[in-house]
């Protein structure tokens, strides 16, 4: 999964990171801190923060996989 954030929408309201502080926080110039890329075990977290977000300043896409398709040989 991928997360990234509009920087011209955010204002940190701080609701990502009360959803799922593990992956977004809140620095202390009050400017928002994430995990662009966290691991698949923490999507249901990271999909919650991004939802909350009431500014709509973040987005979640999932990431981007590679399909092995094994190529027939015909005789």
């Amino acid at each position: 999964m991928r997360v990234s954030v509009d920087r011209d929408l955010c204002v940190a309201h701080g609701q990502c990171e009360f959803n799922d502080p593990e992956h977004f926080t809140i620095n202390d110039d009050g400017v928002l801190e994430l995990d662009e890329n966290p691991p698949d075990s923490a999507e249901e977290d990271v999909l919650r923060a991004v939802s909350a977000c009431p500014v709509r300043a973040l987005s979640a896409q999932p990431e981007a996989r590679q399909l092995h398709v094994p190529q027939l040989h015909v005789p």
